[in-house]
């Protein structure tokens, strides 16, 4: 397992839908491990204009566009 945890820095830098779909990787895991077991899904695909989108499947489907230039490189 790695010993890395995503820095304060690189989610200051983000864009506001990476932000969001951070955010709400961890809430659901958090839930998920209150609730005592889960699956969940995530997958990304390239759309239009340089964007990715960026599909969660837990009980729900949430989809978060992110445009490119949201993606900073640290």
């Amino acid at each position: 397992m790695r010993d890395e945890t995503p820095s304060s820095d690189l989610r200051q830098s983000c864009g506001s839908q990476l932000r969001e779909a951070l955010d709400y990787v961890e809430r659901i895991i958090v839930d998920g491990l209150r609730h005592g077991f889960f699956e969940y899904s995530i997958s990304c695909e390239m759309a239009p204009g340089h964007k990715r989108q960026l599909l969660i499947r837990a009980g729900k489907s949430h989809k978060f566009t992110i445009p490119e230039d949201e993606l900073r490189r640290p």
